[in-house]
């Protein structure tokens, strides 16, 4: 049985045709996925009555995901996150990024990952591997790398992303999905009284720009501390530095998977019986709480509030480039960059 449909999703203003491709499993889970900005559309998997629930916010076409921003769903490369000053140094050389974020860069720079076609290299009936051509100085990034992001949905109702790369010179990788996730549905309301866990005993504390300082701060004691499964919203007005820099979270966590592939976070809808695993490779994952989403229109009629949805953004830490204690971003020539993030549901 061909699970794999492939349908039209709308023009570019440059004239090009974007594509949906929609896989389905056996378990009656199913995802969305489009060529522009390898973006993840939809995730529907059903809740504890049977009924399908999309918790992944998205736009009906590609004019939304051109148009607005916020990153619904998105691939960010090269690098993601935050670089301070917008600037780093490889090998004695210093390249410069365009400020995009009070004179940091963010995501890249404007030139984003996201808002660019990207070539199908390979389909499957519940998978799919989509290709970009990144060259020497894209970005303002030092070598030609091509990159492959692949989209597998398992038949245990999760849904897996692999990044793939191998540059001609020593640069910065460092790629991540921004799908914003309610498990209640991305229709459904804010999302304070979900439940979230994180295996982390640390985060990286950031400066008012979101810029870390280079100090990793233990969780204990503060409204950072997911080790034990709590209601999202519960600490996050709290007077605490963090939460006011970042209007609530939206903050890098030191993961304790010591580089394995490992179940590293949680969320949960009482009111759907849905929970969402989180495993990942990399050492670091940022939650963002939605906190600036201001009448954003989305799909199917939706408008999507603040902290209606929640990120989980697998990465090395934000400004890893220039910090020698954090664990460095740096691909060099002819190595492989190899990276898995799965999004589970049960």
């Amino acid at each position: 049985m061909q699970n794999m449909q492939i349908t039209d999703f709308g023009t570019t203003s440059k004239g090009e045709a974007a594509k949906l491709y929609t896989m389905k499993n056996a378990s009656g889970m199913e995802v969305a996925v489009t060529d522009y900005g390898a973006a993840l559309v939809k995730v529907i998997v059903p809740d504890k009555n049977g009924n399908p629930c999309d918790v992944v916010c998205g736009y009906d076409d590609v004019k939304g995901y051109e148009d607005r921003g916020l990153f619904l769903g998105a691939t960010v490369g090269r690098n993601a996150n935050r670089i301070g000053g917008a600037s780093f140094t490889i090998n004695g050389v210093t390249y410069e990024l365009e400020k995009n974020d009070n004179g940091n860069n963010l995501h890249s720079g404007t030139d984003f990952f996201n808002q660019r076609l990207w070539k199908v290299k390979e389909t499957g009936d519940c998978f799919i591997t989509f290709q970009l051509d990144s060259p020497d100085g894209d970005q303002g990034y030092p070598g030609n790398v091509q990159i492959e992001v692949t989209y597998t949905l398992t038949e245990d109702n999760a849904v897996k992303i692999s990044y793939h790369a191998v540059p001609d010179a020593d640069t910065i990788l460092n790629m991540t999905n921004h799908s914003y996730f309610n498990m209640a549905g991305h229709d459904s309301g804010d999302i304070c009284e979900q439940k979230v866990w994180l295996d982390a005993d640390a985060y990286t504390r950031a400066d008012s720009e979101s810029i870390p300082t280079g100090e990793i701060v233990p969780v204990e004691g503060t409204p950072m501390d997911f080790r034990t499964k709590k209601p999202l919203g519960r600490d996050i007005d709290a007077d605490y530095e963090a939460i006011r820099f970042g209007g609530g979270y939206d903050h890098n966590w030191v993961l304790n998977n010591h580089g394995k592939f490992a179940k590293v976070a949680e969320m949960s809808s009482d009111k759907t019986g849905i929970t969402m695993e989180v495993y990942t490779d990399l050492p670091g994952i940022q939650i963002y709480s939605g906190n600036f989403i201001v009448e954003a229109q989305g799909k199917g009629g939706a408008v999507y509030h603040k902290r209606q949805a929640c990120c989980f953004e697998t990465q090395y830490f934000p400004d890893a480039v220039n910090k020698e204690n954090f664990e460095g971003p740096i691909c060099k020539k002819e190595e492989t960059y190899e990276t898995t993030t799965m999004y589970k549901f049960v």
